[in-house]
């Protein structure tokens, strides 16, 4: 286990919930928080700009609420992602208005620069940059991030190729930070799994689109409850950057998931396209089979626990033999 920062100090079980583009918003962050595992969203979903200063106002509010009523089981902390990217021109703005308001977690995607990492650091907050192999790994700690999210294979959205056993076990032998593993977690007992492996967090996203306080059509949230890893498709036509989909969103939107052309990655945009791209087409990680109904994102929660536990319970019973 590496030595953690401060602020995973108040965070009682190993869970990072990823930022959704879309889905992610207020309402189900506070829930993830207050459930106990940190809470995140992508600044670029609060739109138009100056929507973002306003929600941040209502996490911060409602999370310091929660911690006063609740002063011997505080809410877990926080985290924005930014889209470090040169189609992101809001990258600056919103990036002004985490150190304003002292974002503990800043997770950085498609880039690392020196110079978010500094405006985070300012004021005494971590950044994590996720990373698809060894290469993006080491340069996002030369720039200056506090830790990495491995994305290995298996993830929704943006995700990598690699094996988590890999990709982890490349980092570790020289990176003694912080750890997160992203890539088909759904359950308690992959959670512990990628602790065993390295690992200091669980990174999990796809299950969180299936619960009541996503901002996702009911569509949506009914189709990860209903597919499983076989309706999982991996391509780079919709962003520019290969990502996972639900193969029944592509279909409805008149294309063959079997037959997807390529795409031109310098045409990655985060604008209205993109946006448009992803409301489509439905981001979707391989774990999905273990999500059997829309619930309460705080009774997902509660789940992961029960099951993490269980496993540990098992470990410990075999190793008594």
């Amino acid at each position: 286990m590496s030595k953690l920062p401060v602020v995973f100090q108040k965070l009682k079980f190993p869970v990072i919930a990823a930022p959704l583009f879309i889905i992610s918003n207020p309402k189900l962050l506070i829930a993830q928080c207050t459930a106990g595992v940190v809470g995140s969203m992508p600044a670029l979903n609060a739109r138009p700009a100056e929507q973002l200063e306003e929600w941040l106002i209502e996490i911060t509010e409602a999370l310091s609420a929660y911690d006063r009523a609740h002063p011997d089981q505080p809410a877990a902390p926080f985290a924005i992602n930014q889209i470090v990217h040169k189609s992101n021109d809001r990258l600056q703005h919103d990036m002004a208005l985490c150190v304003k308001y002292k974002v503990p977690i800043i997770i950085t995607s498609l880039g690392a620069r020196e110079d978010i990492n500094e405006a985070a650091h300012s004021y005494g907050g971590v950044v994590l940059h996720d990373v698809i192999n060894n290469r993006f790994a080491r340069k996002a700690i030369e720039k200056g991030a506090d830790g990495l999210i491995a994305v290995a294979a298996g993830a929704g959205g943006h995700a990598g190729v690699k094996s988590p056993f890999a990709l982890i076990q490349e980092i570790r032998e020289w990176f003694d930070g912080p750890l997160v593993l992203g890539g088909a977690i759904s359950t308690g007992a992959a959670v512990l799994a990628a602790q065993a492996m390295g690992a200091d967090f669980a990174y999990m996203g796809s299950a969180f689109i299936a619960t009541e306080e996503a901002r996702a059509v009911p569509a949506y949230k009914q189709a990860i409850v209903d597919c499983n890893s076989d309706d999982i498709v991996y391509s780079s036509l919709f962003t520019g950057v290969h990502g996972n989909y639900l193969a029944p969103s592509i279909r409805n939107a008149g294309l063959d998931p079997d037959n997807l052309a390529e795409s031109d990655p310098s045409k990655m945009n985060f604008g209205g396209d993109a946006k448009k791209a992803w409301k489509d087409i439905w981001g979707c990680g391989q774990g999905i089979g273990a999500v059997k109904a829309v619930v309460p994102a705080a009774e997902l929660v509660a789940r992961l626990k029960r099951e993490y536990h269980a496993a540990q319970v098992r470990i410990a019973a075999t190793e008594a033999v």
